[in-house]
Parts: C-alpha cells; structure tokens; sequence
C-alpha cells in the first residue's frame, strides 16, 4: 500500500498531474513511481514527459503551451475527472509549486481516514470511501 501522505513536490508531472492522485501510483500491483522516476517504462509512451521543447520541468516552461497533446490531456481530464491540467500548470506558475502541492494535499486527502483520493475512480485508496 501506498503512504496515507504521498503528496510532493517530486511528483507533479511535466504535464501537470499530480501523480499522488494517480491510479497507476496509488495501486500496489505494477505500481508505477511518477513521472519523474528514474526507471520509466510508460515514459517512452508519454508523449508530453519525452518532449524537448520544455526548458524546464513543466510544460509551463513552454514557448508552445498548450501543444495539442496537452490540450486533448486537459479536455480529457476535465471532462472525465474535473481535473484540469492547464488550470494546475497556471497554479504552480502563479503560485508555485509547494503551494500547489500543499492545495493538492488539502483537496485529495480523505476526510474519513487521512488516505489519498484516487482521481480516476473518485474513492479513497485506503478505506475506499467517496467523498462527500
């Protein structure tokens, strides 16, 4: 099981995902580490973490935001999830990024038992409950 804390500031994604939430680093079985790891298989697939364009760690470091790809990301998200990853990137560019990550930590966390919300089922990944 993953820790009932995760949030941090090594796993916001290029994209701006926040891998703590992510069902692939939540779940226990091929637990993936973020998108900042060391060893990423599903890097080689992700078109928006292999870019070169990026002059920094985030797309927001971009002279071509939002590329298409992070567009057709963000509306997925947002339509799916009520996630926005162009709201987040403009977060952690405003505010930066231990703010974002101490918001994400406020918003995620379950109210029931400290565990970490899923963003991709809704739930709580410790003691499954479902926000209110």
């Amino acid at each position: 099981m993953v820790a009932k804390n995760p949030f941090r500031t090594t796993l916001i994604a290029p994209c701006g995902m926040d891998c703590a939430i992510c069902s692939a680093y939540l779940r226990e079985k091929n637990h993936c580490e973020g998108c900042h790891a060391t060893n990423l298989q599903h890097r080689r697939n992700c078109t928006i973490a292999a870019c070169g364009k990026r002059t920094g760690r985030y797309c927001s470091d971009c002279p071509d935001i939002p590329c298409q790809r992070l567009k057709q990301l963000d509306k997925r998200y947002r339509t799916k999830y009520h996630v926005s990853m162009l709201d987040n990137l403009a977060a952690i560019k405003k505010d930066g990024i231990r703010t974002f990550v101490k918001s994400e930590r406020e918003r995620w966390t379950c109210k029931t038992c400290g565990g970490t919300l899923d963003v991709h089922h809704y739930r709580c990944s410790v003691c499954g409950n479902e926000p209110e």
